[in-house]
C-alpha cells in the first residue's frame, strides 16, 4: 500500500467519537488526506492512538506510512507501540543517577534504543539478584541526561517476568553491576491477546 492508502486504512480503525486534546477527530484527518497533507495526518493519527487503545493493525499501518515518508522518530514510535501491544508496557517515573554516582556519563536516547537490565525483585537459583531486560522509551524527551528524571515506558523482553509488578513499586535500572537509576511504577499494562494483523 502507498502512504495515502495506509493512512486511510488506519483511520478506519479509529472509532468516530475519538478526539485529541484539541478536539481533532478522524473527520478532520480525512480533510488533510484529501489535500495530500500526509505528514500532518500521520501525526494526528498517532495522537488519536495515544489517547486510547487501538488495534495492532493501526500501529503497523502507521509505522509503514512513517517509513515510506522517511520520518524516523515517528516510525520508531509506531513500531514501539506495536511492541507494547505484543509484550505489554510498564510506565514508570525514572530518575537516573548522576554522572558522579554512576558509570554513565552521557545521555540515553529516548527513542527506545536502550535495553537495560532491571532488578524487579527476582532471585537467581543461587539466591543472588536476577535481572530482567526491558527496552526503554522516554516520554516527551529525545534523550535523558545523567541525574535527569522522566516518565518512561518499558517493554519487557520476557513479559512473564514482569506480571507481579504493581503501581507504587520501586525497581532499579542496571547497565552493569551498579545501579544506573531507580524507577517507581506508575502503570502496568499486560500484553494484548493475540490479534490478527490487518
Amino acid at each position: 500500500m502507498d502512504v495515502p492508502e495506509l493512512l486511510e486504512s488506519a483511520s478506519l480503525l479509529v472509532p468516530e467519537e475519538t478526539a485529541t486534546e484539541n478536539d481533532i477527530t478522524v473527520r478532520d484527518i480525512w480533510d488533510y488526506l484529501v489535500h495530500d497533507e500526509w505528514e500532518i495526518a500521520l501525526g494526528l493519527l498517532e495522537e488519536l492512538g495515544d489517547g486510547r487503545s487501538l488495534p495492532l493493525a493501526f500501529w503497523e499501518k502507521l509505522a509503514d506510512a512513517a517509513e515510506q515518508l522517511r520520518l524516523e522518530r515517528s516510525a520508531a514510535w509506531c513500531h514501539w507501540r506495536c511492541s507494547e501491544i505484543r509484550h505489554g508496557v510498564i510506565r514508570a517515573d525514572l530518575t537516573l543517577r548522576s554522572a558522579a554516582e554512576a558509570r554513565r556519563t552521557t545521555a540515553i536516547s529516548g527513542a527506545g534504543v536502550l535495553r537495560p537490565m532491571w532488578d524487579i525483585g527476582h532471585l537467581s537459583p543461587t539466591g543472588g539478584r536476577a535481572v530482567s531486560i526491558a527496552s526503554l522509551w522516554v516520554e516527551d524527551m529525545p534523550y535523558l541526561e545523567p541525574g535527569g528524571r522522566a516518565t518512561v515506558r518499558l517493554v519487557p523482553l520476557t513479559p512473564s517476568h514482569w506480571t507481579h509488578l504493581q503501581p507504587g513499586q520501586q525497581i532499579a535500572m542496571h547497565e552493569d553491576r551498579t545501579v544506573a537509576g531507580t524507577a517507581v511504577i506508575l502503570e502496568v499494562h499486560r500484553p494484548a491477546t493475540a490479534m490478527p494483523a490487518g
